[in-house]
């Protein structure tokens, strides 16, 4: 009896053994995550055991491959990994092409109430344009939260083109009033997203803003459309703070058929979130990296801080190619302050303007870019899929004119 207790013993802490390594197996795809080198003094430790994890991207349809005339039948699927065989797939969503999307948000817009180019053109129409008139114009301007030095422009021309056509039909003051408008919204501005993957990294776009903008839902929009373009994508869920931020982003990962970087931690640090993302992008290969940040109030000064510091921790990996700025169109002159904020800490190069319909009043679109010098790149008008496109002037002047 005294020959077997010891073996009894060695069998009983083997088996003690093994069943302390089974968590740790099981956790294979944790990373921690830590910053490269030295940290700021105000870079928060990341919790203990904290990481984060990769989403897969879903499994693709064979129909989303398959080549232009040639039938799913007619194809031979051969080497399927066996990670992937036996999953169920998912049907990933790709976008209306972009003149479709265009038209869409044109009749929305057109339907909504702005109260510019109507008034305008009643204004303008009138039999008798006296100064009572010009202060009206000026007023409606004002309204439409054009800014000041912006409406002083504007007025400034138009009575010039007023009183040298004399004569004024309803054709002709459209005519000019489209004309100055356009020349205010400035055709002439680079509107282009910086998507293009480097030669040996992705592009990182960078999206920012205060709370309730929609910005995880434009990091979904944008990643449908890019993916549409051939473009591989990686989403980086940065929002650690609002409850489900990156569970959303990661369902509209899955709904466009791109994987999304996320921390498996409540609360945990953001640049560390947004480190990993664009380190499992240049690792992959891929063509694009979108991080989606959380709202931050832009008179919040510790978290404007915060935002500067994940910027500049991707920035030890790779350089941000693109910042956007969403902003609530409906926020008129506030959006405005909020942008000027936002710019000074991580230089923004171009805006979001979402729900530009309702109340929404077009001329914020004129006092941004005046004041930052920034264009407005993308447009939304709700919370449809398809509710995201290019800002096109001419397309969005002739929408307040009509």
């Amino acid at each position: 009896m005294n020959d077997i207790l010891p073996i009894i013993l060695s069998i009983v802490a083997a088996l003690a053994v093994i069943g302390g390594l089974i968590p740790v197996l099981l956790k294979t795809r944790k990373n921690i995550t830590q910053y490269p080198g030295t940290r700021d003094a105000n870079d928060p430790a990341t919790p203990q055991g904290g990481g984060t994890l990769l989403e897969d991207a879903p499994v693709v349809p064979a129909e989303r491959n398959a080549p232009a005339g040639v039938e799913l039948e007619d194809l031979e699927v051969t080497d399927v990994p066996d990670d992937v065989a036996g999953l169920e797939t998912i049907q990933v969503e790709t976008p209306l092409p972009v003149a479709g999307r265009l038209t869409r948000l044109r009749e929305r817009l057109v339907r909504s109430n702005n109260i510019l180019g109507k008034s305008l053109l009643a204004l303008l129409s009138s039999d008798k344009i006296d100064e009572h008139v010009w202060d009206e114009v000026e007023e409606t301007l004002l309204l439409a939260d054009l800014g000041t030095e912006p409406t002083m422009q504007l007025v400034d021309a138009l009575r010039e083109r007023v009183k040298v056509l004399g004569t004024r039909t309803p054709e002709q003051v459209k005519a000019l009033l489209r004309e100055e408008l356009i020349k205010l919204v400035d055709p002439t501005m680079d509107r282009a997203l910086r998507t293009d993957r480097h030669a040996d990294k992705p592009a990182v776009v960078l999206v920012v803003g205060v709370n309730g903008v929609g910005k995880t839902t434009t990091v979904g929009k944008l990643a449908r459309v890019l993916v549409a373009e051939d473009k591989d994508v990686l989403l980086g869920a940065a929002d650690t703070f609002r409850a489900a931020a990156a569970e959303q982003l990661a369902t509209w990962g899955q709904r466009v058929g791109v994987p999304t970087v996320k921390s498996d931690v409540d609360g945990a640090d953001p640049a560390s979130v947004a480190y990993e993302a664009v380190k499992a992008g240049i690792e992959q290969e891929v063509d694009v990296v979108m991080i989606d940040t959380a709202g931050r109030l832009q008179n919040k000064t510790g978290l404007m801080d915060e935002l500067g510091k994940v910027k500049r921790v991707i920035e030890k990996l790779a350089e941000v190619d693109e910042v956007l700025l969403v902003l609530d169109a409906t926020t008129g002159q506030n959006g405005l302050n909020q942008a000027r904020v936002f710019s000074e800490v991580v230089n923004i190069t171009g805006i979001v303007l979402t729900k530009l319909d309702g109340t929404a009043k077009g001329g914020i679109v004129v006092a941004i870019q005046k004041s930052l010098g920034v264009p407005v790149k993308l447009i939304g008008l709700g919370e449809g899929a398809d509710d995201l496109a290019p800002f096109e002037v001419e397309s969005f002047v002739d929408a307040l004119l009509n």
